[in-house]
């Protein structure tokens, strides 16, 4: 059996963590698993890639069975957002979760992945994300409720579709 067709098999649903919008594995764990089935297995990382609006591109390769597989990043925030100007640790940080992908190439939770090539939902404005903070104030939403109802750890983490089905919920609560 190939190490992918091992790796793939491997249900990780029980450690699949969120954070914002987006689903991960930690690399710790991870790399445990993959350690577990191929402890030969080795990664590295290339050379930082910086953009012209001081965005980072972070890049791994991991072999596993003689096979190389490779992964690049963003350096992002938990919104899906390339980071400007990136410290020390959100590059660092970048890296693992770049490795976790390479780890993925190889099988190990590569469904998580699956729709991360479909077109992404436009972030919320600033404007829009002002209008519902009003909205919630002058209809005395209880927030907590709202972003549960709409699976979301906080209002910027919604998308603009989210938060004009809000908006209409809010509206049809004022006249009430």
């Amino acid at each position: 059996m190939s190490a992918f067709a091992k790796l793939s098999r491997i249900d990780v649903s029980n450690h699949v963590e969120k954070k914002g919008q987006l689903s991960y594995l930690s690399w710790a764990w991870a790399w445990g698993v993959l350690m577990e089935h191929y402890p030969d297995s080795n990664y590295i990382f290339g050379d930082n890639e910086i953009h012209a609006d001081g965005s980072v591109t972070v890049h791994c390769w991991l072999e596993v069975e003689g096979i190389q597989r490779s992964m690049w990043l963003p350096v992002m925030d938990n919104r899906n957002k390339s980071v400007q100007n990136p410290t020390s640790r959100d590059i660092s940080d970048a890296k693992m979760r770049c490795l976790v992908k390479a780890i993925a190439m190889h099988g190990l939770g590569h469904y998580i992945y699956a729709g991360e090539d479909l077109p992404r939902a436009e972030s919320i404005s600033e404007d829009e994300l002002k209008a519902l903070s009003d909205m919630i104030e002058v209809t005395e939403t209880d927030t907590d409720r709202l972003l549960k109802h709409f699976k979301v750890e906080s209002l910027q983490a919604m998308d603009s579709a989210q938060c004009r089905q809000a908006m209409t919920m809010l509206k049809h609560k004022v006249k009430e």
